[in-house]
């Protein structure tokens, strides 16, 4: 099996290299950015054209926390629309019978009923921080749906709650909140200073996977001969930000107060994914929240002291 992961060199990506370099009879084929521009149709209709892959697993895509959302609306609307519309439709002209598009819970409206289904997917408003984002995801999943109703090609996608793990971005502002609370409790300990600033509230409530587990959720997709056209996948539970904070605190070592800022914004109320249909076919997560956050500040760390630590 000929195994193109587009986004290879992010952190997602990269879990699923590391996965499918393990699974029998799978030749993975990567792609960095300055070797295929995913956002040019001509690049990719060649690239499609030339390996002719047997499955690809779309994981490139431009992506950030709040500030980031808010900031560049334009720019996360048209690359992530383009890297769909180019990598589905590209895809499709070369022959490539199996797809799996990765899209995000911000999909789903700004207050679907928790933990959010997949059916609940356009049933009301999107969150209007990240709402650029969520747009180019739908409209990355419809496609590979009705390709697959008119074409009969199996592209599907799966819809991840909050990744984290090695390879993170760990940009202050740019990056999601896990990371970038990673960063910054680890840099105030080594300052020696005696507070932290979080923002928000703390009250907001969300649901964290682990990069891995997403990995191995994306094989066991694959190897389903039909499988739904759209699927969540996460850890059917979650924390409070306090709680994440507090716990990434601790893990990191800081000893001092942390202040709230409640004039920054939360964000969504609440954001975890109902994993009941994903359960039923047979997968569950298996890395827990404690256990992965220490694991990924220690791949925090050992990716600062290589010098190859995104943000």
């Amino acid at each position: 099996m000929k195994l193109f992961v587009a986004g290879s060199k992010g952190m997602v990506g990269s879990a699923l290299v590391r996965r499918f370099r393990d699974e029998p009879g799978a030749m993975v084929i990567e792609r960095s950015r300055a070797q295929l521009d995913l956002t040019s149709q001509s690049a990719v209709k060649d690239f499609f054209a030339s390996e002719k892959p047997d499955v690809a697993v779309i994981a490139a895509a431009k992506v950030g926390g709040i500030h980031a959302n808010n900031t560049y609306p334009g720019e996360f609307i048209y690359d992530n629309l383009a890297v769909a519309t180019n990598c589905v439709h590209g895809a499709y002209q070369a022959g490539v019978k199996r797809l799996l598009f990765l899209g995000s819970s911000c999909i789903y409206p700004k207050h679907a009923p928790q933990p959010m289904t997949e059916d609940s997917l356009l049933t009301g408003p999107l969150e209007p921080t990240n709402e650029a984002y969520a747009i180019a995801k739908i409209a990355g999943l419809k496609l590979c749906e009705y390709y697959r109703k008119q074409y009969g090609v199996i592209y599907h996608s799966a819809m991840p709650t909050n990744l984290y793990g090695p390879g993170d971005n760990y940009h202050l502002q740019n990056s999601h909140v896990l990371p970038a609370l990673i960063r910054k409790f680890h840099e105030a300990k080594e300052a020696g200073r005696s507070e932290v600033v979080a923002w928000g509230t703390g009250s907001p409530k969300r649901e964290f996977l682990h990069v891995d587990d997403l990995a191995d959720a994306c094989a066991f997709l694959l190897k389903m001969s039909n499988p739904p056209d759209l699927i969540n996948v996460g850890t059917g539970t979650d924390v409070t930000i306090r709680e994440l904070t507090e716990l990434v605190a601790a893990t990191t070592g800081f000893g001092g107060k942390i202040v709230w800022d409640s004039s920054k914004p939360d964000g969504t109320p609440r954001k975890l994914m109902d994993v009941n249909k994903l359960t039923k076919l047979g997968w569950k997560a298996r890395v827990g929240l404690r256990e992965g956050v220490e694991k990924t500040y220690q791949s925090y760390l050992a990716e600062k002291r290589a010098g190859i630590l995104r943000g």
